[in-house]
């Protein structure tokens, strides 16, 4: 990775998931993806700072997608699966089972090609619905709604002190910090030792994104084991070294912190009932981390769990806002599985670290 301050060069090497073949591999949408995400041409001048203000005047329209269907095992997933593939964004959820066997599921969405509004893009959601569920679905809908919909929720009565304690768990990782201002004669070198998972850059691009750090070169290596190093050039947003030794402490801190625990997992009683709680922060942009409840649900699923009610909501835990997903486990099949085995089965898929 390196930069001028005005265009940026990224090569990274890649390869598919195991259970990914190549020849499978959807390539033109990850690079239509990539093309997406980077600012025009146009637009690139003069911009070489996150700016909270230009993001946050970019409003995407939210759609409700109302879909009433009979129960089954997997229907959640096979579901968030098919908005995966049409690269439609879940920004909220409520699933609810009734006692006679059947699922109201309302999914507040964006839509990364922005046509959820047109006709044809709607049939074409449908269609793949109808695909996956086959005799299952009953009735789908589809309506625009507010962006008001989707805004943080107030604090739950009941959050368990799993997900708001600010202690590291289940964790071996060693985490390796350093920075080093004699190295460079502009840059602050930060150095990073770890073991890689999944969404690892996520994690540091948006630490430094929310401290308003801009890099200047970046080196990310892989070797075997899955241990990673990572060399950082970095300057603050006046394009100065980061000389003061707290501001240094702090952001050791902070993506020490997030290094160890990108997530809080935890399996808590609710009363009678077994409740999954997956805790994630959330960007200054307000946005938070892509695909959890789509691997969520994949974890539950082949741990032959099933989802009696789910919902996603936005907390402030500590100083920061948080994006909490809270799945109620069918008491049915939840009992036949041990509790730490679905908190640690879930938090392993979502770390990328073994397949269930």
């Amino acid at each position: 990775v390196s930069t001028d301050g005005k265009w940026c060069y990224i090569v990274f090497w890649v390869i598919p998931k195991p259970i990914i073949k190549w020849d499978t591999c959807r390539w033109e949408l990850l690079k239509n993806r990539l093309i997406g995400t980077c600012p025009s041409c146009s637009s690139a001048f003069g911009i070489s700072y996150y700016s909270s203000e230009l993001q946050s005047s970019m409003v995407t329209d939210v759609f409700l997608i109302k879909l009433f269907c009979y129960d089954r095992k997997g229907l959640t997933h096979d579901v968030t699966t098919v908005f995966c593939n049409l690269e439609l964004n879940i920004k909220k959820v409520k699933v609810s089972t009734t006692p006679v066997g059947t699922v109201m599921n309302l999914f507040f969405v964006t839509d990364t090609r922005e046509l959820l509004h047109t006709k044809m893009r709607q049939e074409e959601t449908y269609e793949a619905l109808v695909d996956v569920m086959q005799a299952a679905i009953i009735s789908c809908n589809i309506e625009k709604v507010g962006p008001e919909v989707t805004a943080c929720s107030q604090a739950s009565p009941f959050l368990s002190s799993a997900i708001t304690n600010d202690v590291v768990l289940r964790t071996s990782n060693n985490v390796s910090i350093t920075m080093d201002n004699s190295f460079s004669p502009a840059h602050t070198l930060v150095q990073i030792v770890c073991q890689d998972h999944k969404g690892l850059l996520y994690d540091i691009m948006r630490t430094l994104k929310d401290y308003n750090i801009q890099i200047s070169y970046g080196r990310f290596y892989l070797k075997q084991g899955r241990k990673c190093e990572i060399d950082l050039f970095i300057t603050q947003a006046d394009g100065k070294k980061i000389i003061d030794p707290s501001m240094q402490r702090a952001l050791s801190s902070r993506l020490q912190m997030e290094l160890l625990q990108p997530l809080r997992v935890a399996v808590v009683s609710r009363g009678p009932d077994t409740e999954l709680l997956v805790a994630n922060p959330v960007e200054l942009s307000s946005k938070g981390r892509p695909l959890v409840f789509h691997d969520i649900t994949l974890a539950l699923n082949m741990l032959n769990t099933c989802i009696f009610l789910a919902e996603i909501g936005r907390h402030v835990i500590g100083d920061q806002e948080w994006e909490v997903y809270r799945v109620l486990l069918d008491e049915g099949t939840s009992l036949s599985t041990p509790r730490r085995k679905i908190e640690e089965g879930v938090w392993k898929l979502l770390m990328g670290w073994e397949q269930i």
